[in-house]
């Protein structure tokens, strides 16, 4: 069975075998799927497939890549393998590897072998398909970005910061206190510029929050969170502003045509939209500072 998706204006396919028990456990992706949709002349073509493979993939690798050793997160260990890439995906660092992606130098097919527990197989294909995204969508001016983001006044907020900083708190306060705000996404939203305007985009993968919406808006603003004594807000220059944002999108630099791609989207970004550093305390007063500076 193959089933296409559509995020942020990409298309991809993912394909498993008809009696996967994965494809039961695959509601995010529900509101992205277009199967059914008849192709339109024109139409551009899936830009990227990932197939699952029968077996494991053995043989030479050089690391390129290898996840901080830090307990609770998950594993994302890239290797250049043969002509192409290998990556290997674990929930935590104390698991045994559960997937195993290898991929073309392009990013546009990867086969992809699973194994272990449904949860963890589902683990694998769900951080395949986000890693292939990443890599594949950067010549299409697309980012995925390691944020919360909140929609208000049709336009989205993106609230960026390091793991445990509260990107997902400073969300719930403006759902909690700014009237008419709603949630986008909690966690890899995607940026991308279209037609000179950035905008953001709901995906399938949104961590341990369930919110996958087939919406985009226009951004307002960018926002970087730092826990702080007392709430204070400043907007960053542009090299401020440039550090904030690549430091929170996917991707791998020392790939240089991924580099490439991601800093003419990262320059058109930062020159498109303001970007804001917040210190803040997990508050109201917090959600209300940066609404009414960010939000004009």
């Amino acid at each position: 069975m193959v089933r296409r998706y559509r995020v942020a204006g990409l298309t991809f396919s993912l394909e498993m075998p008809d009696i996967h028990p994965a494809w039961g456990q695959l509601d995010n992706y529900a509101p992205f799927d277009i199967t059914a949709s008849p192709m339109h002349p024109g139409q551009q073509p899936e830009f990227f497939t990932v197939q699952l493979a029968d077996d494991a993939f053995r043989g030479e690798r050089e690391v390129l890549y290898k996840s901080p050793d830090v307990p609770g997160e998950p594993v994302v260990d890239l290797f250049r393998y043969g002509a192409g890439y290998l990556v290997e995906f674990a929930p935590v660092n104390t698991v045994p590897v559960c997937g195993q992606l290898a991929v073309g130098a392009d990013f546009r097919f990867g086969k992809l072998s699973v194994c272990g527990s449904l949860e963890r197989q589902i683990f694998a294909i769900n951080n395949a398909l986000m890693f292939m995204f990443a890599f594949a969508s950067a010549p299409f001016r697309a980012l995925e970005m390691h944020a919360s983001v909140v929609m208000h006044g049709g336009r989205g907020f993106l609230f960026l910061g390091h793991s445990g900083t509260g990107k997902s708190t400073h969300s719930r306060l403006w759902l909690r206190y700014i009237a008419g705000t709603e949630l986008l996404n909690d966690d890899n939203p995607v940026v991308r510029v279209v037609d000179g305007t950035v905008r953001v985009f709901g995906t399938p993968w949104s961590g341990k929050t369930p919110c996958y919406k087939a919406q985009d808006v226009p951004v307002g603003a960018i926002v970087r969170l730092r826990q702080a004594p007392e709430n204070r807000i400043e907007r960053l220059g542009a090299v401020g502003a440039y550090a904030s944002v690549m430091a929170s999108c996917s991707g791998f630099r020392p790939i240089r045509s991924i580099a490439d791609a991601q800093h003419e989207t990262l320059a058109a970004v930062v020159q498109g939209v303001p970007c804001y550093q917040l210190d803040c305390l997990p508050d109201e007063a917090a959600a209300r500072l940066c609404q009414s500076t960010v939000d004009e």
